[in-house]
């Protein structure tokens, strides 16, 4: 299984984030781990660290849907309008706990590389890495 230079944690969910960040660590998929608590502190990391060597950009970007400050709608919405050097490399999976027939139709329509009802799993995970990274 591919190790990724970095992968950014979106979700305001405190336990959430140690929890994934503990799974990724454990099955030690990524050289970096960044954690933004929603979409408007996201936004400033993936600008921060595409300025930086392309290294320290995020591979890979597991985002919440629904955040207070700014939602993972809204951070997409904001995301495209981003001039990212490299931002067609950055692979993006939403994580929701809805799989509501609406909210998952919203989900398909965007422009990310799949969705995935939470928790994180080492089969989600090694699942996207394959799907995306191999």
């Amino acid at each position: 299984m591919p190790k990724l230079s970095c992968t950014l944690l979106v979700d305001d969910d405190q336990t959430t984030n140690y929890l994934n960040q503990l799974l990724l660590k454990r099955l030690s998929v990524t050289d970096k781990l960044l954690v933004a608590l929603n979409g408007a502190e996201a936004l400033q990391l993936l600008q921060t660290h595409s300025q930086e060597a392309r290294e320290s950009q995020p591979m890979l970007v597991f985002l919440d849907v629904k955040m207070p400050v700014m939602n993972g709608f809204e951070f997409l919405e904001a995301y495209e309008q981003l001039p990212l050097p490299h931002k067609q490399a950055i692979i993006i999976v939403m994580l929701t706990t809805s799989l509501h027939p609406q909210d998952v139709s919203r989900l398909e329509k965007l422009p990310i590389a799949g969705f995935l009802n939470k928790p994180l799993t080492k089969e989600k995970v090694e699942n996207v890495l394959r799907a995306h990274f191999e």
